[in-house]
This record gives C-alpha cells, structure tokens and sequence, in this order.
C-alpha cells in the first residue's frame, strides 16, 4: 500500500470524516448487534450467522483501519496552492487522444484516491507521470504495453 502523502481538497477531506464517522458509529453498532442476535441462537461451533457477522465485523474493522491510515496521511490542497497554467494534483485536465481523436478529462489525484471508472488517475499511473508539471498544448507519449499513446492537452482546470 502507498503510504505516501494523500493530497485532498477539504470538500473531500470532509466526506471521508463522515464515512469514518458512519461505519464507527453505525456499522460498528449494527454488526455488533447482529453478534448479539446470533449468539442468542445457541452453540456457536455451528451457527453459521455467527460466522457471517464475524467476518463482516472484520471486514468493517479492516475498511477503518484503511481509511484512518488513508486520513493520517492527508494534505489539503487549496485551490490557491494549485498552480493554474500547469496540470498537477487535483486538476482537471482536458486531453485528446491523437490516436483516437477523442477528449477525455481526468482528474489528477493521490493512488489512494484514484478510480479509472470516474476518470481519477494517478498521478504515479503512467499517465499521470507523463501529465505532470505539463502546459496547455503539449503533447505528450505514454508507453504501454501495447503502443504508444499520445495526448495533446487541451484545457487545465482547478
């Protein structure tokens, strides 16, 4: 796991605290109640809905202790940190694909927070890597597996 720094915006700093706040406050007390309802049926050695809430119980505790690890580690970026002519962490940046003819935008952000399906690369990702520190207008070449991908920056927003 990357245990580097996790720069957020405060916007999600704060959603991350509530989800935090939840699953201590809600999913800790629902699970636990589910224990309670399963050990009232008797021998645990065969009480499979024992053993269900088990391993849901551990599984909660594992998804706090990430997300703790994940908000130990955050560094709020205000939009006056981020510099606008140059694409960095928690920028939008608009590319097209030369070899597809097609615009895309992604949002740079730290691995933790990095999800393909909503468009957030890293910017460890190779894309990402090659997006860094760049202006409106270059070009630049990503080497995959397959090929070689060239996008052109169009459009930088914070």
């Amino acid at each position: 796991m990357e245990q580097g720094i996790v720069y957020l915006r405060r916007s999600r700093l704060v959603e991350l605290e509530e989800k935090l706040r939840d699953l201590k406050m809600n999913e800790r007390k629902a699970i636990a109640e589910k224990i309670a309802e399963a050990r009232s049926h008797g021998d645990l050695s065969e009480n499979a809905e024992y053993d269900a809430a088990k391993e849901a119980q551990s599984h909660l505790e594992l998804k706090i202790g990430k997300l703790e690890n994940l908000l130990s580690r955050v560094k709020i970026l205000e939009k006056d940190d981020i510099p606008d002519d140059e694409v960095f962490v928690l920028t939008d940046v608009k590319v097209k694909d030369l070899k597809h003819d097609e615009v895309i935008t992604y949002t740079l952000v730290s691995p933790d927070e990095a999800d393909f399906e909503l468009d957030k690369i890293s910017v460890i990702s190779p894309l990402g890597k090659a997006l860094m520190g760049k202006k409106v207008g270059d070009v630049v070449k990503v080497e995959v597996p397959a090929s070689v991908l060239e996008y052109k920056i169009l459009e930088i927003t914070k």
